[in-house]
């Protein structure tokens, strides 16, 4: 069986979704969706760059652990009512002369999570090479920096 469950994440008020770095551990920000209309133009990447540390990754590879975590909640009363479903179907195909079968009832459904919320914190920051994928870093990050896209470093 395969199905899909919808979750937002929250995005500040820039437009930006908050990433986790699965090399260095340190958070940053990435915009969400085209940020111009040159960034609508250009294809899509099979990894992205850590700005604090320059190490590659995977797309699906940046989640906080709070995100991870919220997913999950989110996620698990679909999934228990999915089981639920399943094993009912299995249950009624069931039939024995010596065996009686009923259901045991539904597993409880926890209550849904409590939404995230993402602050506008961090400053924006561009890349000379890759202008059009701004980043937003921690306040006090200074120094260097590397492009969401490419890797190379530069100076802020």
């Amino acid at each position: 069986m395969e199905f899909s469950i919808p979750v937002e994440l929250p995005l500040d008020a820039d437009g930006f979704i908050r990433r986790e770095c699965p090399h260095c551990e340190q958070q940053f920000k990435w915009h969400s969706g085209p940020a111009n209309a040159e960034a609508e133009q250009q294809s899509a990447l099979e990894s992205y760059y850590c700005p604090l540390c320059g190490q590659p990754a995977g797309l699906d590879s940046w989640w906080t652990r709070e995100q991870l975590d919220y997913v999950e909640e989110a996620a698990t009363p679909t999934i228990l009512e999915a089981m639920g479903a399943e094993v009912d179907k299995m249950l009624k195909g069931f039939k024995s002369t010596n065996i009686k079968v009923t259901g045991a009832g539904r597993l409880p459904t926890p209550e849904p999570p409590m939404p995230l919320t993402e602050p506008n914190d961090m400053v924006i920051v561009t890349s000379p090479c890759h202008a059009w994928e701004p980043i937003k870093v921690p306040e006090e990050r200074s120094g260097r920096l590397h492009c969401l896209v490419c890797g190379a470093a530069f100076a802020v």
